[in-house]
């Protein structure tokens, strides 16, 4: 089959949904099932709109079935030779559970790696190309040395590759440059800054892009280089807080936060979009949010590509009856509990779309450069929100 464009795929087209990540898996394959089957042309439609069109057109079936003493195994239950397989996993997903020994055991980020590990086995060498889609980076938030300490993130990505793994895709990593373990292999991240822009707009007509109305803040300096790429297409100033620790003690793996303190304008009147990679246990938005707060922020939004909510709702829910928070947009990246969904401060922003996009444009053997720098479809989305 041909694309417009003259472009033939590189090999068969095959999606493996590993567990936990089905409903993304079954997302893709029908947008790109919508798509191929030309009755459609890609972005016609969304999914609300569209027609069911056949289960699981381009899914491969694939299993990892787990013996009672917690061993696993995977299981590719059709042939994959000469296919461009797709591997979709998402390895927080601890809604996954297996027996072991009779107890009901969550699945952690580690099993989730061994399996994808065993899927690429399974395959046997027999798969044209492998490419795996892993929304968030496994051990990702391990990237760099600090004394004795292993560099988890790096280990993995390199030991992906040498399994035959050629192109591993994630979405606004922790650090970046733990690309450079694998400086010969395709490593690509995606931030999702036009899906969260479009989202906002649409849950709030009445955000204006402009220095008058309009803050992008920082939680720490981490998390700076995204703020200034909001600012810097959306034309708007930004501020960031930085952390004052205890380097005298560690909790929970890390060194405890004593004060936020801010740096940038003035606050007093304008809505502040708060940008991060993710929200783990909700100290550092619920710490900065009542500073911004008793500063005159009119409302405070927050940007986190991941909402893992690792400590729980019930602090959310008490910030927002209080006023301190206002919304907060997620990815459907990663698992979100079923009460997640229901919270009115919540708001997911979907990405099977735009990974159907990515998907589609490598299988044909094309560029994604278009796909990874959003500015010209945020400037038009700009555009259109002022008239």
């Amino acid at each position: 089959m041909n694309n417009s464009d003259g472009h033939v795929p590189y090999g068969d087209l095959g999606i493996v949904g590993m567990s936990g990540c089905e409903d993304l898996a079954a997302r893709v394959d029908f947008y790109l099932t919508l798509w191929r089957s030309r009755i459609h042309p890609p972005g016609q439609l969304s999914m609300p709109d569209a027609p069911k069109i056949g289960p699981g057109i381009y899914q491969v079936k694939a299993i990892c079935p787990r013996f009672n003493t917690g061993e696993g195994k995977a299981i590719i239950q059709q042939s994959v030779r000469g296919y461009d397989l797709f591997i979709l996993t998402d390895v927080f997903n601890y809604s996954v559970t297996f027996q072991m020994y009779g107890i009901t055991t969550p699945m952690s980020p580690d099993d989730h790696f061994q399996d994808l590990k065993r899927i690429i086995a399974a395959s046997g060498g027999k798969a044209r190309r492998i490419t795996v889609i892993m929304p968030m980076l496994y051990e990702g938030r391990q990237h760099r040395r600090f004394s004795r300490e292993s560099l988890d993130c790096a280990l993995a990505l390199q030991e992906l590759t040498k399994m035959g793994v050629d192109n591993i895709i994630t979405f606004d990593a922790h650090d970046a440059r733990v690309q450079n373990a694998i400086p010969l292999s395709g490593f690509e991240n995606v931030h999702p800054s036009y899906q969260m822009l479009k989202t906002l707009f649409r849950s709030f007509p009445d955000i204006r892009a402009d220095k008058e109305t309009l803050l992008f803040v920082s939680p720490d300096e981490g998390a700076m280089p995204r703020c200034i790429y909001y600012s810097s297409v959306l034309g708007v100033d930004l501020g960031m807080f930085y952390k004052r620790r205890d380097y005298t003690c560690m909790k929970n793996g890390r060194n405890p936060i004593i004060r936020h303190e801010f740096l940038g304008d003035k606050v007093r009147g304008k809505d502040v979009i708060v940008v991060d990679d993710m929200i783990s246990s909700g100290d550092s938005i619920l710490g900065i949010a009542p500073i911004l707060k008793n500063q005159g922020a009119r409302r405070i939004i927050m940007f986190a590509t991941f909402g893992l909510f690792s400590s729980g709702l019930s602090r959310f829910d008490e910030a927002y009856e209080k006023g301190i928070i206002d919304k907060i947009f997620t990815t459907n990246l990663v698992y979100r509990p079923d009460g997640l969904k229901d919270r009115p401060w919540y708001c997911e922003v979907d990405m099977s779309k735009y990974i159907s996009y990515i998907i589609e444009t490598l299988n044909y053997d094309r560029s994604i450069s278009d796909l990874l720098e959003p500015a010209k479809r945020i400037k038009a989305l700009l555009d259109k929100q002022k008239n």
